[in-house]
């Protein structure tokens, strides 16, 4: 049935309600809905926040978000995780009503004894609602001013729209016709669900030792571990392994993914199970449980978080395949059929069937994530899920954070749109983007501002700049600047982002031109680097990667994902964009980012900033500061940039506070 005072279009709303929409600790985002009535009353709303326990917090008021529109919003902040809900109420609003009336006969001389005895009357009812320590007193003044009639007519209205007056009423409004839209959900997790910068390294590379024409020994967790501390030491808070099970015999792949592999080597991390284990066991080369323990608690010191792939598959030599025939798909021959991505073919695993034994299969997973659960890894990158069954991930997403709602799961799923937002929408806490197939200006206007608004309550992006199976075109042949403006772009775009092992000394070799493929993939073969030499030769992009994330933590703008704006330009090949965010002290964070797309020339451009958007007037002008070179610049609407690729690939712009400055450029 209809509300009284209509409240229609709620957002944000997955699925009309049926799913929850997301948030973190402390994430502020925004409610709206359209809110109208008959005649020309006037009408306002509130949001109403519920936590876990029920309770309703302080309501926040919204406002008309564009004149004429009924559309109200409001800006509202989850403190706590779990299962809130949020609503928004509606009520008829006889004091603003009053005071458009007022405003109009009183000035005119129309019946301005009844409006005054009107005004007097709403005024004392709404005084009632007012605890004293709020401003009673205030609003009581008012109503003896309206009645006194020996008083000047301007000054008994003006005692009334005070500006005290008017805040008081703000916060204690007098409500009728109160109107309420029913309940939707809302679910609040660890701000690392949302925040976070990524970085992927395969332990067996690590400490590997490979002579020329020998045998190739593997690192181990414990080697792996010399390396968290110059990982920490660059800014990364997740530390994501590739899988660390044992790893199958038969059709084991050679390098570059060759169909015979030699006794030497390695094979594919995703091709799990051997006669030493399965998703629950360490590869022997690697070491033990103990030593994965002590890599956690390395990580852990160092303040960073472990993430482990997790990947639903097998090699031939798992022991499912004997023990569980029933979890894979069989030919007419009787066979086992491997993994196929036509014209791709993985003769080294076996993908999983779900429908012959759905509950066992569910079963599995939990033990197994549950396993590694209790060695400490609460984050898990999720191999491949879109070709697992919706329903699945949610039956086991579901029940792992009923119990342990701390522990997120990355989707790796570089598929349709659809898929990619209902595995959002069933409990996968991130997934990877189309990011890293979007290079052009209009590319990533387009793209990002879709996963920061009309997706952003839902599903949450890590823009990864590469992983072990992509190379992207543009890094093969952009060189260094290519690298350096990918990483500027995934660090500020997203509050999430990643880089795999190797970016940062611009590996972009690919297999063969057009492909994505590595040449010498490390998914197949041990790739032992040597970091030290890479720095002392000023090869690394170690200090550029450590400056990223710098920025990132001083600047809560930039670990929001809401509040992305771009800006024009006037060459497509420079794209603008600000983040802004409210900050502890009452205040705002506001950074600003010029970035050249193209890696190859030097670029000029006319950036014209939306200044409201900035909090600023049009008229306004600015200091920022470029977190990237130290430098200050005076900004206004229009500046000039210019961009030069490997010297100035693009600008970090941050507010100075307190830094408005009024004239001229000149």
């Amino acid at each position: 049935m209809t509300a009284r005072i209509p409240v229609v279009d709620p957002s944000p709303l997955v699925d009309c309600g049926r799913r929850a929409a997301k948030a973190v600790v402390g994430e502020a985002f925004e409610v709206s809905a359209t809110v109208f009535r008959e005649g020309h009353d006037a009408v306002a709303a509130n949001v109403v926040l519920r936590d876990p326990a029920g309770r309703a917090g302080p309501w926040t008021p919204m406002r008309e978000l564009a004149p004429g529109t009924d559309r109200m919003g409001a800006l509202v902040t989850p403190t706590a995780e779990g299962h809130w809900t949020y609503t928004v109420q509606a009520w008829s609003d006889p004091v603003g009503t009053w005071r458009h009336t007022a405003r109009i006969k009183v000035p005119a001389g129309i019946d301005t004894g009844l409006v005054f005895d009107e005004g007097a009357a709403l005024h004392e009812r709404a005084a009632a609602g007012v605890p004293k320590a709020a401003g009673r007193a205030a609003v009581l003044d008012a109503v003896d001013a309206l009645r006194d009639t020996s008083r000047p007519v301007a000054d008994r209205l003006a005692a009334a729209l005070t500006p005290e007056v008017v805040a008081v009423l703000d916060r204690w409004p007098l409500r009728e016709l109160v109107s309420e839209h029913p309940p939707l959900p809302l679910l609040v997790e660890r701000r690392r669900a949302l925040y976070g910068s990524w970085y992927e390294f395969f332990p067996r590379s690590e400490g590997a030792v490979v002579p020329p024409g020998g045998t190739p020994v593997p690192g181990t967790l414990r080697t792996a571990a010399e390396r968290l501390p110059a990982v920490a030491a660059m800014g990364f808070d997740v530390v994501y392994l590739p899988p660390v099970h044992p790893i199958g015999r038969s059709f084991r792949k050679g390098p570059n993914n060759t169909l015979s592999a030699a006794p030497h080597d390695v094979g594919s991390p995703w091709a799990i199970g051997s006669p030493d284990g399965g998703h629950d066991a360490i590869h022997p080369d690697l070491g033990t449980l103990a030593d994965f323990d002590a890599f956690v608690a390395r990580a852990r010191e160092l303040r960073m978080e472990v993430a482990l792939d997790f990947a639903l598959q097998c090699s031939p030599d798992h022991p499912w395949v004997t023990e569980h025939p029933r979890w894979f798909a069989h030919r007419a021959d009787g066979s086992i059929a491997y993994a196929e991505n036509p014209p791709k073919k993985y003769q080294d695993i076996y993908p999983l069937a779900f429908d012959e034994d759905f509950d066992g299969l569910v079963a599995e997973t939990l033990r197994l994530l549950r396993h590694w659960m209790a060695h400490g890894v609460r984050i898990f990158r999720v191999d491949n899920p879109h070709t697992k069954p919706v329903v699945f991930w949610e039956a086991v997403l579901g029940e792992v954070n009923r119990t342990d709602p701390d522990v997120i799961f990355l989707a790796e799923a570089f598929t349709r749109p659809a898929m990619m937002r209902e595995l959002a929408k069933v409990g996968f806490q991130q997934s990877y983007t189309y990011f890293t197939w979007r290079n052009t200006k209009d590319e990533l206007t387009e793209y990002l501002t879709e996963l920061s608004g009309r997706t952003a309550h839902f599903m949450r992006p890590n823009l990864f700049v590469n992983t072990p199976d992509i190379l992207p075109g543009y890094l093969q042949h952009g060189g260094r600047p290519a690298f350096e403006v990918r990483a500027v772009l995934a660090a500020t775009l997203s509050p999430s982002w990643g880089v795999y092992a190797g970016f940062e000394l611009c590996e972009g070799t690919a297999y063969r031109e057009g492909g994505e493929e590595y040449l010498d993939s490390e998914k197949y073969q041990l790739r032992p680097r040597d970091w030290a030499a890479a720095e002392a030769e000023g090869r690394s992009l170690a200090p550029l990667l450590t400056t990223l994330n710098r920025i990132r933590r001083r600047h809560p703008a930039l670990q929001t994902l809401r509040g992305l704006r771009f800006h024009r330009t006037d060459n497509d090949a420079v794209i603008a964009y600000s983040k802004r965010a409210a900050t502890q002290d009452g205040g705002h964070d506001t950074v600003v980012v010029v970035a050249n797309l193209d890696p190859h020339h030097t670029r000029e451009a006319t950036v014209s900033l939306d200044m409201p958007e900035l909090g600023l007037d049009w008229g306004e002008f600015v200091l920022v500061h470029d977190e990237l070179t130290g430098e200050t610049y005076r900004w206004g609407s229009d500046n000039y940039v210019r961009l030069e690729p490997g010297n100035r690939p693009a600008h970090v712009l941050t507010l100075r506070p307190s830094s408005p400055i009024g004239g001229s450029p000149n």
